[in-house]
């Protein structure tokens, strides 16, 4: 057993689930996920704050507003067509297609509605425009590498020390 907590340059193994405003499971992941704690790992801000001094078996909530987390929804991101004029591979929710701009420019869109003959396409996050729970486990810490701490990320393999 060790006395270790989360600080900068430690590599942080949690599992976590994100809840929507109703208190339902929107997204979960019940095996442990690796970050470097304080070396611009992509976690949002306020979790990673959340975090620090927490030992493994620490459980933590985070509440999150769009403007914090997934950002606001965009109207202009949400497109709309006959479903007829929409190949048969993506007519169902959750089908997604890449679409390019006159520039080149890449974005990912999402089936996210299909009524009265309609398709609707998304490229908003699934949960922009909501406040969301993250409820957050630390399940493990260890020393990052130099390697680590330049990626952000552990190398994979998993949490080996400190459980």
């Amino acid at each position: 057993m060790s006395d270790s907590s989360v600080s900068k340059n430690k590599a942080v193994y949690i599992t976590y689930s994100i809840l929507d405003g109703n208190g339902q499971v929107v997204e979960q992941s019940d095996v442990p996920i690796g970050y470097v704690h304080g070396a611009d790992s992509g976690l949002f801000e306020q979790v990673e704050a959340a975090l620090e001094g927490a030992k493994p078996g620490d459980q933590l909530e985070v509440l999150l507003p769009p403007e914090q987390g997934f950002g606001a929804h965009d109207p202009d991101l949400t497109f709309t067509d006959d479903i007829d004029n929409v190949p048969p591979e993506f007519r169902h929710v959750g089908a997604e297609v890449e679409f390019q701009n006159e520039q080149g420019e890449a974005k990912m869109f999402r089936v996210s509605k299909i009524e009265n003959g309609k398709l609707t396409v998304d490229a908003n996050h699934p949960f922009a425009g909501q406040t969301v729970k993250f409820v957050v486990t630390v399940a493990a810490i260890r020393d990052a590498t130099p390697e680590e701490i330049a990626n952000g990320r552990p190398d994979e393999g998993g949490p080996p020390v400190y459980h």
